[in-house]
């Protein structure tokens, strides 16, 4: 300690504390990010090298030659497989039309293509990989701690059992209804668009395991009320009342009143 003391004021020294502070840093990062996941789908350079056609020819206009971003399209550069898997799986890229927000639409390519787009784009830089399928299967999942969860993280936009609602200057969050239980794991890893990020600090994977759990049930189970209304809540029903019991009430009203002349 006394060597160190004595060598405190010695021109490299600050020098030598912000390399120091940089392995630490990285050191941590690598530890504790879920960016560089040690269960990443392996691929061949094969399948990065057609990635890299298929990303030049459909995506490099928006995205940039090298994905380093332009005016038109952000940098790719460590959004990892996950992100890409996720918006060209569900058709929200290449992008159709400009908008508030990207659409969910038909898949412009295959799930092999898909594929080897996401393996070019997770060669560039480290990110979040494609989950593995421990993560996906409802049945591992608790559909009970999943509720809590959503409704925590997930019900002030997408409505308690995920019936999507609107958000604000056009763009809205979409109904988890039909949705794969890959895609929406990578939703909550990568956030899409205005949706937050979810890294494995704010869920864990079993914790996303849950959510995609108790989105498996609710769009499984039947309505034993009855008419569910689109699951919209109070606003649909108060509307549905106001339309229909209120026009019966009238119509009963004015025939009671016909038959009394």
């Amino acid at each position: 300690m006394k060597a160190l003391a004595a060598r405190r004021r010695h021109p490299m020294a600050l020098a030598v504390l912000l390399l120091l502070g940089l392995l630490l840093t990285g050191g941590a990062y690598a530890m504790f990010t879920n960016s560089a996941s040690a269960n990443a789908q392996q691929v061949s350079a094969q399948d990065i090298a057609e990635g890299e056609k298929l990303f030049v020819a459909n995506c490099a206009t928006c995205h940039g030659m090298n994905a380093e971003g332009s005016e038109n399209g952000p940098s790719l550069i460590g959004v990892g497989a996950a992100a890409v898997d996720f918006q060209v799986g569900t058709g929200r890229m290449p992008l159709q039309m400009h908008g508030p927000q990207a659409a969910r639409k038909a898949p412009q390519f295959n799930e092999e293509e898909t594929a080897q787009l996401a393996a070019y784009v997770a060669s560039l830089a480290p990110g979040p990989a494609i989950p593995d399928d421990e993560y996906l299967d409802p049945a591992l999942g608790d559909p009970a701690a999943g509720g809590g969860l959503f409704r925590t993280n997930c019900a002030m936009c997408h409505n308690v059992v995920g019936s999507g609602g609107a958000l604000t200057r056009g763009k809205y969050a979409p109904s988890l209804s039909g949705v794969s239980e890959r895609h929406i794991y990578e939703a909550m890893q990568t956030g899409p668009q205005n949706m937050p990020k979810f890294n494995d600090a704010s869920l864990t994977p079993e914790e996303k395991r849950d959510i995609i759990a108790y989105l498996d049930e609710i769009n499984t189970m039947t309505a034993p009320g009855g008419f569910k209304l689109g699951s919209l809540g109070p606003v649909a029903e108060g509307l549905f009342i106001w339309f229909f019991g209120l026009g019966a009430v009238i119509g009963l009203t004015v025939w009671l009143s016909a038959r009394a002349k």
